[in-house]
C-alpha cells in the first residue's frame, strides 16, 4: 500500500500491475480508497513489468521472487526471505525451509548507505527490516571505527503498522490504546539480521545483542535507543568535548547521505513521519562511559517502502532521491 502511494508520483515509474490475495479482483479504489486515482484492478498474478517489489509474507515471497527473476526482472523483496545468508539460520528463525537457498548468496542486503555499490548491480535486493535499519545506521559509525564493546543493548518502540494489516489480539484498539508492551523477549526475528550485519561492518566483532522491542499506541514510527559501553581505546576526549567529537564523527560518516540526518538534540518519530529519513542523535553518558544513540524512522517508509524505492532508483540508474523528496509531516 505504501509502495503504491510513493510510486504513484515517481516521475520515472508507471505502476503497471498490483497483485493481492484477499483483495484480488477488486478495484484498487475499493480496497484502498486513498489510491483510487490509480484506476486499476488488483490481480491474482503479476502482469508484464520491468521491475517488481514483493511484499508477501515469508516463504511465499521467496517463491514469487524466484519466478520473477526467471523472467529476467529485477526485484526488491520487502519480506525477510533473502536477508539471512545461511539457510539453516533462516529455518531456525522462520520455521520453514528456504525455497531458494541458491539465491541467498546472490541477494544484496539493501541498506543503501552501507551497500550502495553492490545495490547498483544487483538483481535481487533483500530490503532490510525496519528495526535493523534503525539500529545498523545508529551504530555503523562507531563500529567501523572500533570504538565500542560487544555488549549491545537495543530498546526499540514501534507503532502498530509494523505488524501489517493482519488481525491479532495485541493490535486491537482496546489492547493497544493507552498501553505500552514489550514483546518477543525470547528473541525477535530481526535479531539475527542485526547480528549478521553488525559483523559484516566489522568482521572481527562478535556482537552480543540484547534486543527488546515494544509496541506503542501510534500508527507509524520507530524509535530505537542503543546503549553500548565505549571501548577503552575509543580515542574520544574526556567530558563534554567527547560528546562534541562523537557528534562530528557521525556527521562526517554520513556526510552527503540524502536520507540520514545527524542532529544535536534527541529526536522524535514525528520528525520522520511519511518521509524516508533516519534521524540519529549520538551522545555519551559521562557517568558510565556508555554510548547512547537514538534513531528514529518511519517504519513504512525508510523502514520498508521508501528504502525499497531508494534501492530501485540505484538499480535502474535513477537519482537516488527520486520520488522520495517529500519532507516529514510535522506535527
Amino acid at each position: 500500500m505504501e509502495l503504491v502511494r510513493l510510486l504513484y508520483r515517481h516521475p520515472e515509474v508507471e505502476v503497471a500491475s498490483v497483485t493481492g490475495r484477499s483483495a484480488a479482483s477488486q478495484h484498487i479504489g475499493e480496497a484502498l480508497p486513498h489510491l483510487a486515482d490509480l484506476d486499476m484492478m488488483i490481480e491474482p498474478e503479476l502482469g508484464d513489468v520491468d521491475f517488481a517489489f514483493s511484499s508477501l509474507p515469508q516463504v511465499a515471497s521467496a517463491e514469487a521472487v524466484v519466478e520473477v527473476v526467471k523472467r529476467g526482472v529485477k526485484v526488491v523483496d520487502i519480506s525477510a526471505d533473502f536477508r539471512l545468508k545461511k539457510a539453516a539460520e533462516y529455518k531456525e528463525w522462520y520455521g520453514a525451509t528456504h525455497p531458494a537457498p541458491e539465491l541467498l548468496e546472490e541477494s544484496v542486503y539493501g541498506l543503501t548507505e552501507l551497500y550502495r555499490d553492490q545495490v547498483k548491480s544487483a538483481r535481487i535486493i533483500a530490503n532490510p527490516g525496519c528495526y535493523p535499519t534503525s539500529v545498523l545506521l545508529a551504530l555503523a559509525p562507531v563500529l567501523k571505527e572500533g570504538m565500542i564493546t560487544e555488549d549491545i543493548i537495543v530498546d526499540s518502540k514501534s507503532g502498530v503498522s509494523g505488524a501489517g494489516r493482519g488481525l491479532g489480539l495485541m493490535y486491537h484498539f482496546a489492547e493497544a490504546n493507552e498501553n505500552v508492551m514489550a514483546y518477543s523477549l525470547n528473541g525477535h526475528r530481526h535479531l539475527p539480521e542485526m547480528v549478521q550485519e553488525l559483523k559484516a561492518i566489522q568482521p572481527e566483532f562478535e556482537p552480543k545483542v540484547t534486543f527488546l522491542p515494544h509496541l506503542i499506541p501510534m500508527t507509524r514510527g520507530i524509535l530505537s535507543a542503543c546503549y553500548v559501553p565505549l571501548a577503552d581505546n575509543n580515542r574520544l576526549p574526556a567530558g563534554e568535548a567527547g560528546k562534541k567529537a562523537l557528534l562530528e564523527l557521525y556527521k562526517e560518516f554520513y556526510k552527503g547521505e540524502p536520507f540520514v540526518r545527524v542532529v544535536s538534540v534527541s529526536p522524535g518519530t514525528k520528525q520522520t513521519l511519511g518521509n524516508n529519513y533516519c534521524v540519529i542523535y549520538p551522545t555519551i553518558d559521562l557517568r558510565t562511559n556508555r554510548l547512547i544513540v537514538i534513531s528514529c524512522l518511519d517504519n513504512l517508509v525508510k523502514g520498508a517502502a521508501g528504502q525499497a524505492i531508494q534501492n530501485m532508483n540505484l538499480m535502474l540508474g535513477f537519482p537516488e532521491t527520486m520520488g522520495l523528496e517529500d519532507l516529514p509531516v510535522y506535527p
